[in-house]
């Protein structure tokens, strides 16, 4: 997976946003406000994704790519390398995952604001 790609796959979510909050080198992808994928811009040789800390622990076990979260809590938090062999497939999985951990601890109203957004209320296009 290139950056281009990683960056495509993450905008695709609903009401996801990036942005550079710290410093011009750090692409961070959030959803409600939250992050829960980021990425050094320029060097693009990991990704960080939030994880349930059992499968966390179990990812890092099965792929030497995978590693406790660098500058993040390691409990929730793996940094995977993108210059191992693991399958992009399985990589978008791993951002699914991390994406839907996020989303599911917003609040109701975020959750709804997020749908409005991204999904218009069916037969209000003519």
């Amino acid at each position: 997976m290139n950056i281009e790609d990683f960056r495509e796959y993450c905008l695709s979510k609903a009401g996801v946003t990036e942005e550079l909050p710290f410093g011009d080198n750090t692409l961070v992808f959030k959803v409600g406000g939250k992050i829960f994928a980021l990425t050094d811009i320029n060097e693009f040789a990991s990704i960080n994704l939030k994880c349930d800390p059992v499968k966390a622990i179990e990812l890092r076990e099965q792929f030497e790519e995978v590693k406790p979260g660098y500058h993040m809590d390691k409990k929730h938090w793996n940094t995977i390398s993108t210059k191992g062999s693991i399958p992009d497939l399985v990589l978008k999985d791993w951002i699914d995952q991390s994406y839907n951990l996020v989303y599911a601890k917003l609040t109701r109203a975020q959750k709804l604001n997020i749908n409005i957004q991204d999904e218009p209320p069916i037969g209000l296009l003519s």
